[in-house]
């Protein structure tokens, strides 16, 4: 069984990112402080030298765009360079029957760091104690996906100005919605946070979770209907219904498309400052109209903000950012 991650501590360096339980709040503002250092380095389209001479193994189970394509590019524009790895089933030494444990002990010969997505819960924790090398958790199954809660983080705060006292939707699916996980363990590191919980039944988050972040101090309230958001909330976080998740291919057609974000919902129960966020992808769940509405974060902000914040945390894993 895999250990209790080790606190991030205020200190970064050499340390694996597993789960939000990590962090703390002057983890996360750390982390931040970090980021207008690297949207400056991104924009100026000049590659940096902070990551000069460090490889990063990128090696993903699963598809992936966005967090892929976001760590690459990343980590070169640091001025790192990385080994990708996509698909392993199919055209990896996994095809032959490799297991886990000596992909991740093969590549840690040739690299610094290695960020790992796999569809099961609990691996990115497991790779870690296979390897001495920082292992950062790309995605595990239905259990969590950190470095996105991270950027969500960030762009609530850029946008909000705080991270507590705030009152949120999350909508879609709890109980197999990794990002919703980590987002609220991440919530729960600050004071006086609320969070409506909108999703069919069969997808409510499980009975454990929901038991385990209310002890953390969040406040959680389930809802199934539209009728039941709150007015004016401050951030609105709509995820898809996980196809990939179903064994059941008749459950996952009744609930797909239960809550679809439109224009006539955000005029009934949105405020003039609520903003909108998904992780993406996005599959029918928000309508492309929403898309031009200046509260619109998911390609306007979230995407360029989980570059930033993935380079400055790979800038701090590594030990190039003090």
């Amino acid at each position: 069984m895999a250990n209790t991650p080790t606190p991030i501590g205020g200190k970064y360096e050499n340390k694996d990112i597993v789960s939000l339980d990590q962090f703390s709040s002057k983890d996360i503002n750390i982390l931040f402080k970090k980021v207008g250092l690297m949207k400056r380095i991104a924009n100026k389209a000049k590659k940096s030298e902070i990551l000069k001479g460090n490889i990063v193994a990128l090696i993903f189970y699963e598809p992936s765009t966005r967090t892929f394509s976001s760590f690459s590019a990343a980590i070169k524009r640091l001025g790192g360079e990385t080994i990708d790895l996509r698909d392993l089933e199919r055209v990896s030494s996994v095809a032959k029957g490799e297991s886990l444990k000596d992909t991740v002990r093969t590549l840690e010969a040739y690299c610094d760091a290695l960020v790992i997505r796999h569809p099961e819960k609990g691996t990115a924790e497991l790779t870690s104690e296979y390897i001495e090398i920082p292992v950062i958790n790309a995605g595990d199954g239905t259990g969590e996906h950190p470095t996105q809660a991270l950027l969500d983080l960030y762009t609530i705060n850029e946008q909000r100005g705080a991270l507590g006292g705030l009152t949120g939707l999350m909508v879609g699916d709890m109980l197999n919605g990794r990002t919703v996980h980590s987002l609220i363990r991440g919530l729960s590191k600050f004071k006086n946070n609320t969070v409506y919980l909108l999703s069919p039944k069969e997808l409510r988050l499980s009975v454990s979770d929901r038991e385990d972040f209310q002890k953390r101090g969040i406040r959680l309230i389930e809802i199934f209907s539209e009728n039941e958001i709150p007015r004016n909330a401050h951030f609105w976080y709509w995820t898809r219904v996980q196809k990939e998740r179903f064994k059941n291919l008749n459950t996952y057609n009744r609930v797909k498309n239960r809550f679809i974000l439109n224009p006539d919902l955000i005029d009934k129960y949105a405020g003039k400052k609520t903003i909108f966020m998904h992780p993406l992808p996005r599959v029918l769940e928000i309508a492309e109209e929403v898309d031009k509405d200046p509260r619109a974060m998911y390609f306007r902000h979230q995407l360029k903000n989980g570059m930033y914040v993935r380079m400055a945390l790979l800038g701090l894993v590594l030990g190039r950012l003090k």
